[in-house]
C-alpha cells in the first residue's frame, strides 16, 4: 500500500470563493504513483468547505446564494460573543461539509462527467488549507 500526502493553501482575495481544485488534486495522484485507491480531501478550518458537483458558473452562483439564505451573516450569532464576527461561515460549513473522498482508477480521478473538486471559502482572506491524502496500491 502507498499513501501520499500533500497541501494546498489559499488565501482568498473575497470573503467568500468557490475555488475549483481538481486538477491539483490530479497532480497529486499522478505524483503518488497509485492507481486504484481513494484520495481524501479535505478543509482543515471549519469556516471552510469541500464538495463535489458541476463547475458551471451559474450553479456555482446558485449555491453561494443558497448558503447565504440558509445561513445569512447578520450580527446576532451566540458564536460573535467570542469576539469572532464568522457564526455565518461555521454554519456554511456544515451546510457544504468539510471533505469528500474520491476513488481513484486506473491512476485518475474518477468522477463523473461533469464533477468537479471545489474548495469553499466562507471566512476568508486569510490563509488557510486543505489537506490531500491518496492511499492505494
Amino acid at each position: 500500500m502507498k499513501s501520499a500526502t500533500d497541501y494546498l493553501w489559499f488565501n482568498t482575495k473575497e470573503h467568500r470563493e468557490f475555488i475549483n481544485i481538481t486538477d491539483k488534486v490530479q497532480s497529486l495522484v499522478e505524483r503518488s504513483g497509485i492507481a486504484e485507491g481513494f484520495v481524501l480531501v479535505s478543509a482543515m478550518h471549519i469556516t471552510a468547505g469541500v464538495y463535489v458537483n458541476d463547475a458551471e458558473p451559474g450553479l456555482i452562483a446558485d449555491i453561494d446564494e443558497w448558503v447565504e439564505k440558509l445561513a445569512p451573516y447578520r450580527p446576532d450569532y451566540r458564536h460573535h460573543a467570542t469576539g469572532e464576527t464568522n457564526g455565518d461561515a461555521h454554519l456554511k460549513s456544515l451546510l457544504i461539509h468539510h471533505e469528500v473522498i474520491v476513488p481513484i482508477t486506473k491512476g485518475r480521478l474518477d468522477l463523473g462527467p461533469w464533477q468537479q473538486i471545489y474548495y469553499a471559502e466562507f471566512d476568508g482572506q486569510r490563509r488557510k488549507r486543505v489537506i490531500l491524502k491518496a492511499i492505494g496500491e
